[in-house]
């Protein structure tokens, strides 16, 4: 990638973890879109599944990930994806922080399901940030706007989480239908993303929110990619719908 080139924020709604092994039209975009986007010079990646009262950067020292997931089959905790550190970045969050650790911590699964199907050969250099809890809704907006001018060094912003994300109102049957909140809440965050109306992203009037999300994690790398976005860049939707009756699986690309 050239140096001037701006490279894509991106943020995936990772959803049930055996999306890391599965052949469905959710792992199926992600692929395609990898596919679609030049290749960014590294990977800051943002995960719901990283969520402490601390700024801090990951540096795997080894290529073993982690298997943050309990009762799945095997299989899954097989996976391997064997990128190395972009460690050049760990300088650059420091100045965006006012202290940052530095923790020897492998990939969590909200970061590597999605890694899977988009860069496939795992040649793309990543390093993750923390969801400081500490942190306003508003603040972590902020953050993800100063985190932006990575970007015109060539470093893809991928956050994970959910627009919708509530475990104990899942419902596993097959073909179940989406829950009428989850569709009201989903469409309430795409019509404020369509619209740049980010304050509403930031103060939700939504009556359905706290059903969202009983949790605020998987909704907060949601703001990272908002402020991640400039004036000039164009945005789309590269995946929608709802899956197991409440969660979102929408995908959103800046650009």
């Amino acid at each position: 990638m050239s140096q001037n080139k701006r490279a894509p924020a991106f943020f995936a709604g990772h959803g049930n973890p055996m999306n890391a092994i599965e052949n469905n039209e959710f792992t199926r975009s992600l692929n395609s879109l990898g596919k679609s986007i030049e290749k960014p010079k590294a990977i800051l990646a943002i995960s719901a599944h990283w969520y402490v009262p601390y700024a801090a950067v990951s540096v795997h020292e080894s290529d073993e990930l982690m298997y943050d997931m309990f009762g799945f089959p095997d299989k899954l905790y097989e996976v391997e994806y064997k990128a190395e550190n972009s460690d050049f970045l760990i300088s650059k969050l420091q100045l965006e922080y006012e202290y940052v650790k530095v923790e020897n911590r492998g990939l969590d699964h909200g970061v590597w399901s999605i890694l899977v199907h988009l860069f496939p050969d795992a040649d793309i250099p990543v390093t993750q940030i923390s969801i400081n809890s500490n942190l306003s809704l508003k603040e972590h907006y902020e953050l993800g706007r100063r985190l932006s001018v990575l970007r015109d060094e060539g470093v893809m912003i991928i956050a994970s989480g959910n627009v919708t994300h509530n475990l104990r109102e899942v419902n596993w049957a097959s073909g179940a239908k989406a829950e009428s909140w989850a569709v009201d809440f989903d469409r309430y965050i795409a019509d404020a993303i369509v619209n740049k109306d980010f304050e509403s992203l930031i103060d939700v009037t939504s009556p359905y929110f706290n059903l969202a999300h009983p949790t605020i994690e998987h909704y907060i790398p949601l703001l990272y990619i908002a402020g991640a976005m400039n004036d000039e860049d164009e945005s789309s939707f590269t995946y929608e719908g709802i899956e197991l009756g409440t969660m979102s699986m929408r995908n959103w690309l800046v650009k």
